[in-house]
This record gives C-alpha cells, structure tokens and sequence, in this order.
C-alpha cells in the first residue's frame, strides 16, 4: 500500500460517511420536526451538520493526495462525459457545494423554508450520485474483485452504517453541551436523544446485515470466476485472512452487539451517559472495521493483466 492508496481509503470512507450522516440527519430532523418542533429540532442537528461538512472537507483533502500533484487536481475533471472518475470528483465537488450552501441557508436564515428544503434535497440526490460514480469507477472489467455488484452494495451500505454510528457521537456530544449552555432544554433534548438513538442502532444494524449477507455473495461469485478472481479470494482467506477476520468481529461487536444494547437502553430514562458510550464505542469499532475492510478492498485485488 503506498501514499495514494492510503489517501483513496481515507476519502472513500470520510466520503460515504459524510453522504450518509447527511440523509440520515435530514430524516432525523424531518421526525425530530414533527414530534417536536422545528425548533429542538435545529437545536439537535445544527451542530451535527458542521460536522458532516468538516468530515467531508477532510475527505477531499485526502483525494487530492491519490492524484500525486494536487495542483493537477482540476484536469481530472476533464472526461465527464467518458470517464468515472471525473464523474466522481464533480459529484464529489457538487455535493459538498450544495451541503456548504445548505448549511449555511440553515445557520443563517438565508431564504425561504422551501428552498433551503430544496438544496438540502438536491445536495441529498447528489451524494446518492457520488457513490455511485465513486463504485462505478472501481467497477473495471480488469479488475474482477472491484467488477462486481457488491462493490456499489457495500459503499451505500458502509455509508449508511457509519453515517448512522457518527451521527450517534455527534447527538450526544451536542446534548453535553445543551446541558451547559441551555440547561432549560436538556430534559426535552434527552428525550428526543434517546428515541433518536434507538432508530440509529436499528438503521446501522440493518446496513451491516446488508454487508454480512454481500460478503459470502462475492466471494463466491468470485470463487467461480477467473484466475484473477479466485486469486483475489485466496488473498483475502489466506494472506490478509486475519486481517479479513478482525474486521468481522469489530462490526459484529460494535454494531451487531453493541447496537443491540443501544437500542434496549433507549427505551429507558436515566441512561442518556451509557447510551453515549455505547454510541462512541459502536462507532470507534464499525470504522476500525471499515478502514480495515477498505485495505482489503484495495491489497486482495487482482488485476487480470497482472498475471
């Protein structure tokens, strides 16, 4: 693995996260809105989503570092109309635009509760569209390991997961600070913090199902391809398969069971702290799991000119 390739694992994952943190967040605040008011609910989000936009202004740093001179940077977006990869950059460039303007209609009152509704849809539709050019330029025809369907599967559902699990942190670091700052609200943020949660454990527990059942889907699609293919899966079972083992454990452990305990514990008052904790501690496991399965996607492969 050299600079790039690192620099790929980092934009990729800070990518799918900060798309899925935003269409979750927006789901949230649409439930937050009508149970309560629109008002708890900016209080809940607004500072969640300065942090999605940090994250993914973090990302593209690191994309720039995959293209060797990040001077170059403008010239791959030169090949819209044959190539994914400027498809990927100008939907990646678009999406944090739009999720920049969003913000700062929402931070600022800028125009009417109609248009910010629609550049929040517009940003939405265009992170959906970042993934996919994100999966479609992996998806090569010399490349049998990335040329598969389970390569967009596994980036909406990995956006979908950590997006959830860091939403999670980012509510409960703000509700620590509603405590101090507005402590007339803390009661109604706790409720409202621990429903919320229980529906986050739920969401990243169904999005890691999707990356449980996928996982034996392409390894077999690949055990019965070519030799590229199957050299592919002997280096995921073989040379790396500690690696591949880990990163199942650290999801099942930090999704899976600590998920399951997120969601009991939210039905109940009095537990907002353990609830943070086992918010963090999920979301501090599935990326650990997620960096790890990202290094596989890129050290297992095997391209057919290679051999």
């Amino acid at each position: 693995m050299n600079v790039k390739e690192w620099a790929l694992i980092i934009f990729t994952i800070l990518a799918q996260m900060s798309v899925g943190a935003f269409l979750v967040l927006g789901a949230v605040h649409l439930y937050v809105s009508r149970k309560a008011d629109s008002a708890e609910a900016d209080r809940m989000s607004d500072r969640a989503l300065l942090a999605i936009i940090v994250t993914l202004g973090l990302g593209l740093l690191a994309s720039l570092f995959h293209l060797g001179d990040p001077l170059s940077s403008p010239r791959a977006i030169s090949n819209v109309a044959t190539s994914w990869l400027s498809r990927e950059i100008l939907f990646g460039a678009g999406f944090a635009v739009l999720g920049a303007l969003f913000a700062a209609m929402r931070w600022f009152k800028w125009g009417t509760f109609a248009l910010r509704n629609a550049v929040a849809w517009l940003a939405g539709l265009v992170g959906v569209g970042l993934i996919y050019c994100m999966s479609r330029a992996y998806m090569l025809p010399t490349q049998p390991a990335w040329n598969t369907i389970a390569t967009p599967i596994s980036f909406y559902a990995t956006s979908l997961l950590l997006g959830a699990l860091a939403l999670g942190v980012a509510f409960f670091v703000n509700y620590r600070i509603i405590t101090v700052k507005h402590p007339d609200c803390a009661d109604c943020q706790a409720a409202l913090l621990r429903d919320v949660l229980g529906w986050l454990a739920v969401l990243a527990i169904a999005a890691l199902g999707v990356e449980f059942v996928i996982i034996p889907i392409h390894m077999g699609i690949l055990g019965m391809g070519n030799a590229a293919a199957t050299a592919s899966v002997k280096l995921m079972l073989g040379t790396y398969g500690v690696a591949f083992v880990l990163r199942l454990l650290l999801a099942f452990v930090g999704v899976a069971v600590f998920g399951v305990f997120m969601y009991q514990n939210a039905k109940e008052a009095g537990k907002i702290q353990l609830l943070g904790t086992l918010a963090t501690s999920a979301f501090v496991l599935a990326l650990a799991a997620e960096l790890i399965g990202r290094y596989l996607f890129y050290a297992t492969r095997v391209g057919i000119n290679l051999l």
